[in-house]
C-alpha cells in the first residue's frame, strides 16, 4: 500500500542491486517503481519506465559495483528515460560508488575515472547524488551537483557495541583510512591502532610494514573502506597476530569480494567479518564469517529527508 505522505516519491532500479532497493521500498512503506532494464542481444542496453513520473521526485537505486560498466551504463540510461519522461528530480542513489580509487593522477599518463563518472552521471541529467562511504572525501566536489555522502559507520559500530567486547582496540589498516578509523574507536571508546604499509605496483598487492600502536593482548577490530581481493585485510589480521592480539574482529562498508577473496577470508584468523549490503553479497561469497547489515533503513530515512527537505546531516548528530 502507498504511503499518501510520500505520493510524489518514485524509487526505481537497475539490476545492479534489486534486493535493497526493494528493502529501501519497504522501509518507506512505498512500492518499488515498474521499468524494464535489459540488454538486447547486439549488447545495448535497453530502459523503460513503466508508469507515470512527470514531475514526480524520482531515486534510481543502483551501486557500481560488479559488472561496473554494465551497472553504469544503465544508470545512465535510466536517469536519461526518467529526464526525457519529465521527471521533476532525479537522484542517483549509489550505495557504492565504482571508481572511486581513480580520484587523482599518482603516476603519469593515467585517468581521473571518478571525476569522469561525476561528469556522467551530470551530462546525463542527475539533479543530486546519494552515496555511501565515498573512498575519498574529496570526488563530492568532482559534482557540480548536491552530493549527500552517508557513512554505515553507525551500523557497524552499534553491532559491535553490543557484543561488549573487552580490551577492544580498533586498527585502521592503512594512513589513509585513519580519520574514519578514529571515528569507529570514538564511538566504541577504543584506543586506535595504525598498520603502515606500502602498495607494490597496480597488481594490488601490497607489503605489510609496521604496526603503530599497542595492540598486544588486546581484542583487534580492522576497519577499511571496502575489501577487494582481501589481501590487504588478511595481512593486516596476521601482522596483528604477529604482534600478539587475542582474536581478530573485521569491519568493512562495501564488501568487493572480487576473485579468491571469499576463500582467503574463509581461511584467515578473523573470527568474524561484518559488512554491510551497499553491494550484493550473493551466495558463493557467503561462509560461516561473513555477517552481513542492512543500509536499507540508512538509506530510506536519507531519501525521505531529501524528498521532504529536512536535513539528512541530522542522521547523524548523536
Amino acid at each position: 500500500m502507498m504511503n499518501p505522505v510520500l505520493d510524489e516519491l518514485k524509487i526505481f532500479t537497475g539490476n545492479g542491486h534489486p534486493d535493497l532497493a526493494r528493502s529501501v521500498c519497504e522501509y518507506l512503506e512505498i512500492p518499488l517503481g515498474e521499468a524494464e532494464v535489459f540488454k538486447f542481444a547486439n549488447d545495448n542496453t535497453f530502459v523503460r519506465i513503466k508508469e507515470n513520473i512527470r514531475q514526480r521526485d524520482v531515486f534510481i537505486v543502483q551501486p557500481t559495483c560488479y559488472p561496473v560498466n554494465d551497472n553504469l551504463m544503465e544508470l545512465l540510461i535510466m536517469i536519461d528515460a526518467c529526464k526525457r519522461a519529465s521527471a521533476g528530480r532525479i537522484t542517483a542513489v549509489i550505495p557504492y560508488y565504482g571508481y572511486g580509487r581513480t580520484d587523482k593522477k599518482d603516476q603519469p599518463r593515467v585517468p581521473i575515472t571518478a571525476r569522469l563518472v561525476a561528469d556522467l552521471l551530470t551530462a546525463a541529467g542527475a539533479d543530486r547524488m546519494l552515496t555511501v562511504d565515498l573512498h575519498a572525501g574529496q570526488i563530492q566536489g568532482f559534482f557540480n551537483i548536491p552530493v549527500d555522502e552517508l557513512t554505515a559507520l553507525p551500523i557497524l559500530t552499534d553491532y559491535f557495541k553490543a557484543k561488549e567486547i573487552d580490551d577492544l582496540v580498533v586498527v585502521a589498516v592503512d594512513i589513509g583510512i585513519s580519520k574514519k578509523a578514529r571515528d569507529v574507536a570514538d564511538r566504541l571508546h577504543a584506543p586506535l591502532a595504525i598498520i603502515e604499509k606500502r602498495r607494490i605496483g597496480n597488481d594490488e598487492k601490497t607489503e605489510m610494514m609496521n604496526v603503530i600502536g599497542d595492540v598486544e593482548g588486546k581484542v583487534a577490530l580492522t576497519f577499511d573502506d571496502e575489501i577487494a581481493t582481501g589481501g590487504t585485510i588478511v595481512n593486516a589480521a596476521q601482522s596483528l597476530a604477529d604482534h600478539g592480539v587475542k582474536e581478530v574482529y573485521c569491519c568493512v562498508t562495501h564488501p568487493i569480494l572480487s576473485g579468491n577473496a571469499p576463500q582467503l577470508m574463509a581461511a584467515s584468523n578473523f573470527t568474524e567479518v561484518v559488512v554491510s549490503d551497499t553491494i550484493p553479497v550473493t551466495p558463493e561469497k557467503r561462509n560461516g564469517k561473513i555477517t552481513v547489515l542492512s543500509v536499507a533503513p540508512l538509506l530510506g530515512e536519507a531519501i525521505y529527508r531529501i524528498h521532504k527537505g529536512l536535513s539528512v546531516g541530522d542522521m547523524f548528530n548523536t
